[in-house]
């Protein structure tokens, strides 16, 4: 793609705003004038040609982070891939003409940026983000940030390691198809099992899974196998309690929370999908995205819809952002 030089970066964008807090169909508006975000000294602006939702958005927009979250009107968005177009004075790694991928929010829940990915161009700190692997398209990349470190934070906080069993609640979810290939090609788990529905327990045996779990018809509580760890990506705190063995760890990332579960809030950094980077290349770790979910800028809305219908497969993505 073309990349602006710095004398034709323009002072207005389009951008996806909402100016109060409501319903994604009710309080979202495409603005043809907002303004280019300015660029701190630690920061990059990227050219977004691609970007992905993901619920935390939608809950966003609907208030319900309002105590810790900036001030409206807001441009939401948190993945973004883009080629940087300018850079801050204490910026060392990135360049301009460099092509990278990150969450843009270091703290998904404390004061998230007020200028997202849903927008023409938005500024980042230089260490949320990391070089797109080669083999990536910009839709694939945008796929993944917020949802692979979710991942690895979890397992991390957890203590999984190479020889644990692991049970995924919601595998075939954004984060849940993560887990499942982190847990198997990175940390080297001795069993995965995840639960989906019906139609989609194929995909979860390709990603991974040695044992794949269909809600629909079994409860995965009663199963005679405990596991070391149990990863809720759902909210199905009260029944992964019950799947773990007595000195295992449950991790959830939707409350409430039963003990002794634990919840934790993603915080973003690039040097995550850096170490992951290898594994992307080789292909032994995928971004999933959903076969109906590619949604052009212009229907942001109807992507967001679509996301809440809770029946996507991996993730959604807006591209392209002209």
């Amino acid at each position: 793609m073309e990349i602006p030089s710095s004398t034709s970066i323009p002072s207005k964008m389009k951008a996806w705003v909402y100016g109060e807090y409501g319903n994604v169909s009710n309080v979202l508006k495409l603005d043809s004038n907002v303004t280019v975000p300015q660029v701190k000294e630690d920061q990059v602006l990227i050219k977004v040609v691609a970007a992905s939702i993901n619920p935390v958005d939608a809950k966003r927009m609907l208030g319900m982070f309002k105590v810790s979250d900036s001030p409206v009107p807001t441009v939401p968005g948190y993945d973004v891939a883009g080629v940087v177009v300018k850079v801050g004075s204490q910026v060392k790694r990135l360049k301009v003409g460099d092509e990278v991928y990150g969450d843009i929010n270091e703290k998904a829940l404390d004061h998230p940026k007020r200028f997202g990915s849903l927008a023409e161009y938005t500024a980042v700190e230089e260490n949320l983000l990391a070089l797109k692997p080669k083999n990536l398209s910009f839709a694939e990349a945008a796929s993944l940030p917020l949802v692979i470190e979710t991942a690895h934070e979890g397992l991390e906080r957890t203590g999984f390691s190479a020889g644990k069993s692991i049970l995924v609640l919601g595998g075939a979810g954004g984060v849940g198809t993560q887990i499942i290939q982190l847990a198997k090609h990175v940390f080297g788990a001795s069993t995965v099992a995840a639960t989906s529905s019906s139609s989609k327990l194929e995909l979860l045996k390709s990603l991974g899974a040695d044992l794949a779990i269909d809600y629909t018809k079994e409860n995965f509580e009663d199963l005679p196998e405990k596991f070391d760890v149990v990863y809720d990506a759902v909210g199905q705190c009260d029944r992964a309690v019950k799947a773990v063995k007595e000195d295992g760890s449950v991790v959830t990332i939707v409350g409430p929370i039963t003990p002794p579960a634990f919840i934790f809030v993603l915080t973003s950094n690039g040097s995550v999908l850096d170490k992951l980077k290898p594994y992307l290349e080789s292909g032994k770790v995928k971004p999933v995205l959903d076969p109906k979910g590619q949604f052009p800028f212009s229907q942001t809305v109807e992507a967001f819809s679509y996301l809440e219908t809770s029946r996507a497969v991996g993730k959604v993505v807006i591209y392209p952002i002209p």
